[in-house]
């Protein structure tokens, strides 16, 4: 390749990849300075300069004059001896490839990471390309990857798991996934950890806000800000909580958010791999929100104490085991969900009756919604809400009905 032929390439791969020509240049100088030292067997450093103009190539010797610093032991005085070869092109084009390979990849590493570090928390939609024992790499678009994480934490105590532990991926495979980090590629830190190499982005299916950006699909009204998640208490792979509260007097959140016939929760469950998922309606009355979170068992008695942020839950004798959950997860969830420390009792225990009235909501994802809430107001308007399972009302005015 001729000189003035390798700087016409350099200006239209500069103009192409919308990379800066001198820095483009700058970096093949520095390549081949360390090249030509090696092939000419230079005692002393080599100093490339390739002529923005013309292309042509000159190579120089630093030979250093005088006395080394005393302190540092290097030399600050050089002379430039041109030792430029005879076949300078052939060899420049030569490194001219790896450089250029080389600024390309890491250009397309700095706009993947400045185009997705202001995504972190957004939904993104991918393809699984291939999967290891560590890691799957899920194609996001042409051109753009990124990384799910499944390390053994025993033997990688620095790496991620954000896999569920029932879940497996197959090629070709569609998945939602939550954007939980972009590397940066320029960054020290990925440098010593050998991260350069790994796709800039790393997504998750095991963080708790997979569920808020997969109902915000579903449900229209808390994309509208209508119906507010409140807190999300998640165990991946076999069940989570969600407490929803809205912001217009007239709506129930947990049927906008359970949908008709059970319809809208299902879409979130189905694309969770079966995750059970419990929606409860969240109050600002501790007693309550704490009532409503170790939905589905009925209780009794709720009593708060403020000081020690302690809730002593008091259940029927039936209803313990429901209330505590299989190795104590709906207890340790609703303990998550609502932030206080919850000790269970049955009535028997505690000496108080047995309270046989269910005074919560049951929101099982497969429950059938009969039909609209018939409650009417008083200038004639019917609730548009769905009425409760086995009820003519909805949660709101359930107390109509008694």
């Amino acid at each position: 390749m001729a000189t003035s032929e390798l700087i016409e390439a350099l200006h239209a791969l500069a103009h192409e990849r919308k990379i800066d020509e001198f820095y483009l240049i700058e970096r093949l100088e520095a390549s081949l300075a360390k090249s030509y030292q090696n092939i000419l067997d230079l005692e002393w450093d080599a100093r490339v300069t390739i002529d923005r103009n013309t292309g042509k190539i000159y190579v120089y010797e630093l030979v250093p004059q005088g006395e080394p610093d005393p302190e540092t032991g290097e030399y600050t005085d050089f002379e430039e001896r041109d030792v430029t070869p005879d076949d300078v092109s052939r060899i420049a084009a030569q490194n001219a490839k790896g450089v250029i390979n080389a600024i390309v990849r890491e250009a397309g590493r700095q706009s993947i990471y400045e185009e997705f570090s202001q995504r972190v928390g957004d939904l993104v939609t991918g393809t699984v390309l291939q999967g290891t024992p560590d890691f799957t790499i899920i194609k996001i678009r042409d051109g753009v990857e990124a990384e799910l994480p499944h390390y053994d934490q025993k033997r990688f105590p620095d790496e991620r798991n954000e896999r569920p532990a029932n879940e497996r991926y197959r090629h070709n495979q569609r998945l939602k996934t939550l954007i939980i980090e972009v590397r940066n590629p320029n960054s020290e830190e990925s440098r010593q950890r050998g991260e350069q190499a790994r796709p800039s982005i790393v997504v998750s299916r095991t963080h708790p806000d997979l569920i808020r950006r997969l109902f915000e699909i579903e449900v229209p009204e808390i994309y509208d800000g209508v119906v507010e998640i409140k807190s999300i208490a998640r165990e991946p792979g076999a069940r989570s909580k969600v407490a929803v509260v809205s912001h217009e007097n007239h709506l129930d959140p947990v049927g906008a958010c359970v949908g008709p016939k059970g319809s809208r929760v299902r879409m979130v469950v189905e694309e969770l791999r079966n995750e059970r998922v419990d929606v409860i309606q969240w109050s600002d009355d501790a007693a309550t929100y704490v009532r409503n979170a170790l939905s589905p068992a009925r209780v009794s008695h709720v009593d708060i104490d403020e000081e020690t942020h302690y809730a002593t839950v008091i259940v029927p004798d039936d209803q313990l085991s429901l209330a505590i959950g299989k190795e104590g997860q709906n207890a340790r969830l609703a303990a998550r969900l609502t932030g206080w420390h919850i000790d269970i009792k049955s009535s028997s225990f505690a000496g108080e009756p047995v309270v046989s009235e269910n005074i919560l909501i049951d929101e099982e994802p497969d429950d059938a919604v009969s039909g609209q809430c018939e409650f009417i107001d008083e200038e004639g308007v019917r609730c548009r809400n769905h009425a409760r399972p086995n009820s003519r009302f909805c949660g709101i005015h359930s107390q109509a009905e008694k």
